[in-house]
């Protein structure tokens, strides 16, 4: 027997040995590490607002995404966001028309090239979406939709007064069979009275700020996640209208009274977008309740060339990149020489 062959039954109960000292004296350390961490994780949730603590729940929360077994090259990095409650029909006709002519193809109408990168592209016809929300009283969500013009979903609705449909930007979580209301042109006479004839705002803020509801900003509780917000009284939402944003009221101009309730005094409301703005809007804009739809848009991947151009996308490619050779139009004395010459 060679001397390393009788060394090595006496080298793995020792190796074997030292292992589990060392686990013994790194589990502690290691549990304790993980222990401190949760409760000063726990203790950060414990201390934010609802807004905070939503935004964090859905960073840490994992996305969902629909994967294809890759039978083909095109399909092996396709992912998309689980959308399965869209409408898998047509659209509303009445409140759509085609997409044609020069406005694919990033031009003017002179017939220049205004906007690069773009051209081609699937047929698409135009939603009309109403980003005002003037008509009060109850509506009813028919479906939820996909729009080809936007990132987020919109959703059909219905008033139940006239039948009158219409379309909206939806919001995270709404499903057909919703009902949802627009409160800018005034309080309803019945949610008056059910208040006594005076405006309590809690109460007011209770049975109005409900998901997918239209308010004016001054009728909104702060810290309350919104979208579709205006900048003006009596205008359009204009702000946060794409998938997954949302703004954040952060303070309003107002007094408290001696009986303990709170009166607007000023004329603005700061609200704080998605950039990080803090923007001030007219106290009586418009702002839906909630987050925009299709939260997941960011996390898409299309997974081949093609699938880009059927959104209407022309490749970029870099100026360096570009054959040096100009027209006489294009010379100029100060530009860089061909990059073969560097």
């Amino acid at each position: 027997m060679t001397p390393s062959a009788m060394l090595q039954p006496q080298l793995r109960p020792l190796v074997s040995r030292a292992a589990a000292l060392c686990r013994s004296a790194l589990l502690p350390s290691i549990a304790r590490g993980y222990a401190t961490r949760a409760s000063r994780n726990r203790e950060n949730v414990e201390g934010d607002s609802s807004a905070t603590k939503t935004a964090k729940a859905a960073e840490g929360a994992s996305v969902l995404m629909r994967t294809y077994k890759p039978r083909t090259p095109g399909v092996r990095h396709l992912r998309r966001p689980i959308n399965d409650h869209l409408w898998k029909g047509r659209p509303f006709l009445p409140l759509t028309f085609p997409k044609k002519g020069h406005g694919k193809g990033g031009r003017n109408n002179s017939g220049v090239i205004t906007v690069r990168h773009r051209g081609g592209g699937a047929k698409r016809r135009i939603r009309t979406v109403d980003f005002n929300r003037m008509i009060p009283g109850p509506h009813v969500v028919d479906r939820i939709e996909y729009d080809p013009g936007r990132s987020a979903h919109i959703a059909l609705i219905t008033e139940e007064a006239t039948g009158r449909k219409s379309y909206i930007v939806a919001v995270d979580g709404m499903r057909a069979g919703d009902v949802v209301q627009s409160y800018r042109a005034g309080i309803p006479q019945d949610l008056l009275d059910s208040m006594g004839g005076v405006v309590d705002p809690g109460v007011l803020a209770a049975k109005t700020c409900w998901r997918g509801n239209c308010l004016p900003v001054h009728m909104i509780p702060l810290g309350t996640n919104i979208f579709n917000v205006g900048s003006r009284p009596g205008g359009p939402a204009v702000f946060c209208r794409s998938a997954g944003t949302y703004a954040v009221i952060v303070s309003k101009e107002e007094e408290t009274r001696e009986d303990g309730t709170k009166v607007m005094t000023g004329k603005f409301v700061n609200v704080r977008l998605q950039s990080g703005e803090i923007r001030k809007i007219s106290k009586d804009a418009c702002a839906t309740i909630g987050v925009a739809s299709n939260i997941h848009h960011q996390f898409r991947q299309l997974g081949k060339a093609g699938r880009s151009r059927w959104l209407n996308i022309r490749p970029t490619v870099r100026g360096l990149a570009m054959n040096a050779c100009k027209s006489q139009d294009d010379a100029c004395p100060f530009s860089l020489p061909h990059k073969a010459n560097y």
